[in-house]
């Protein structure tokens, strides 16, 4: 814009004012009339500015100010934004599918296939399912789940367009359905979303809707009767059983073991049963069938699910590949509804019954050594001795309920024989203290219980209290296990032994003359050593 006083731009610093401009008030858009305000008629351009005209000053105000947003290029209008609902209104994806019911208590059929609609709606994300009505179907049949949004699991998420696809199953409220195929529409979108689609699965045929179908064959059709005469077979092989020795091998699994069975196999009706051996105190109830008799087939997985096997027997069109007695030989295995049964040894029947019927010979007959010797029995590791009493006594109260008193502890004969014989030797202590040094001490071992004592005679202004150093105990050698200790015996005690006594060590330096009179009548109780020791020692005080 320029003024009317020259052509000069509208910039700052340039501007100048009109003189012949009166008027200076702002020309308001409204009209007032009855206490409304009522816009003005837009007949008269001076009156009111057209929405065109207010944007087109507010795009030109700011490409004036700040130019334009690239330069040399027209300015590009702002997106419009589209609210989802009206993006999306009446976009709706269509599957469908089907879902197998069980039947109960009916003969004549166990279960049906029901097929569904799903529409999930792309406006606000719900799902709702329809069942087409089917005549005479006898099932309640319409709307199965009102339009709503559906939980995927427990934590609450529902169900988005991108969880679904082809060739999946459904869970909805417990039910399950299978999706099997959509519309052309919502394979176009999903695809067009980046969405790969599974490829299209068939709907099974509900088995009771077509034998209720209309046929052209006459009730009363026959068919031909089988060459195979089973009344010639209960004849000719009645009572005749083909007996098996079998284990059962569950060791790998946890708490598992080899059990014993006897398969026998019913040539009358190709019927297979399996009873357990039960051996004395083996901690099972007694029941001797574990396989009641029945025919049993190669692949038990081929019966169909949805067969009543609890309530009806297998018949020829459900068991087509049943065992037979080429499935048997010794040292094979016969897989039975789960478990593998080793074969190892087979009666004297059933050796003639295969030698007449497929040839077999001695060597085909060899038994298999199925025996497991038993595990040895873990010894419980003793507890260690907690210093209460003896190490013995504590040992006995393990190993025993009534425990008695240890042998070699108190031995009658011992005592009457060794009764009020004591070996006493004189000793000095091992130590670095020079006030020990000259402590002199004497040693008494007790011979009627293996008793040792250490007496410590008195000494005139010695400074140490004087008397019995150690009580009457039977004396652990150094090192020994103090829950099995070895004691101190008189092939120990000679001159220039050392005796250790509670973390002290004594030095034996003499010993009375009863201990050598006592050495040479019993001489099997020294060592020689020990007895050239005090020979010596007593040659040399004469």
């Amino acid at each position: 814009m320029a003024s009317d006083t020259g052509t000069l731009p509208f910039l700052p610093g340039h501007a100048f004012k009109d003189a012949s401009q009166k008027q200076f008030g702002r020309t308001s858009t409204f009209n007032h009339t009855n206490g409304y305000s009522v816009p003005k008629s837009a007949g008269n351009p001076g009156e009111m500015l057209t929405a065109s005209e207010i944007d087109e000053m507010a795009a030109a105000t700011a490409r004036l100010t700040y130019g334009s947003r690239v330069r040399g290029a027209a300015r590009q209008p702002d997106p419009i934004f589209v609210p989802a609902h009206v993006a999306f209104d009446k976009k709706v994806l269509l599957f469908t599918g089907y879902m197998k019911s069980t039947v109960h208590e009916s003969a004549d059929e166990t279960y049906r296939v029901r097929y569904f609609k799903i529409f999930y709606y792309l406006e606000d994300d719900t799902m709702s399912i329809t069942e087409p009505e089917v005549e005479n179907s006898g099932l309640q049949q319409g709307a199965f789940l009102k339009r709503q949004r559906i939980p995927r699991d427990a934590t609450g998420i529902t169900y988005h367009w991108k969880d679904l696809n082809l060739g999946i199953n459904l869970p909805v409220y417990g039910k399950v359905i299978r999706i099997t195929n959509c519309n052309e529409w919502t394979r176009k979108y999903m695809i067009k979303e980046g969405i790969a689609l599974n490829p299209a699965e068939e709907h099974p045929e509900d088995p009771y809707l077509i034998a209720r179908l209309p046929t052209d064959k006459p009730n009363n059709t026959h068919a031909t009767p089988s060459d195979f005469d089973s009344m010639k077979q209960f004849l000719v092989l009645d009572r005749k059983v083909l007996r098996f020795y079998a284990v059962w091998d569950d060791r790998h699994n946890m708490f598992g073991e080899l059990r014993e069975f006897i398969l026998h196999y019913y040539l009358v009706d190709d019927t297979v049963e399996i009873r357990e051996v039960h051996t004395q105190n083996d901690g099972r109830d007694p029941f001797p069938i574990l396989l009641a008799r029945q025919r049993v087939p190669r692949n038990f997985k081929a019966i169909p699910m949805e067969f009543p096997t609890c309530v009806m027997e297998l018949s020829q069109a459900e068991l087509s590949d049943l065992l037979n007695p080429a499935d048997f030989a010794v040292g094979k295995s016969v897989h039975v509804f789960g478990r593998d049964f080793l074969l190892y040894n087979v009666d004297d029947f059933t050796k003639n019954f295969y030698r007449q019927n497929f040839g077999a010979t001695d060597a085909d007959f060899t038994p298999i050594d199925v025996a497991v010797a038993p595990p040895a029995a873990a010894m419980p590791a003793l507890p260690p001795h907690t210093g209460i009493g003896s190490a013995e006594d504590a040992y006995l109260s393990c190993v025993t309920i009534a425990p008695k008193a240890p042998l070699g502890q108190k031995s009658l004969p011992k005592l009457l024989k060794y009764d009020n014989s004591a070996l006493r030797y004189e000793a000095t202590l091992d130590t670095e203290i020079p006030e020990d040094k000259l402590r002199s001490f004497i040693i008494s071992y007790r011979l009627a219980d293996d008793m040792v004592s250490v007496y410590e005679p008195p000494q005139h202004n010695s400074g140490t209290t004087q008397g019995k150093f150690l009580t009457e105990i039977r004396l652990q050698l150094p090192g020994s296990n103090p829950d099995m200790p070895t004691y101190y015996e008189p092939k120990h005690f000679f001159i220039g032994a050392r005796i250790g006594v509670y973390n002290r060590t004594f030095v034996i330096t003499d010993c009375d003359a009863f201990v050598q009179s006592f050495m040479n009548e019993h001489p099997h109780l020294f060592t020689p050593e020990a007895m050239s020791g005090i020979e010596a020692h007593f040659a040399g005080k004469q």
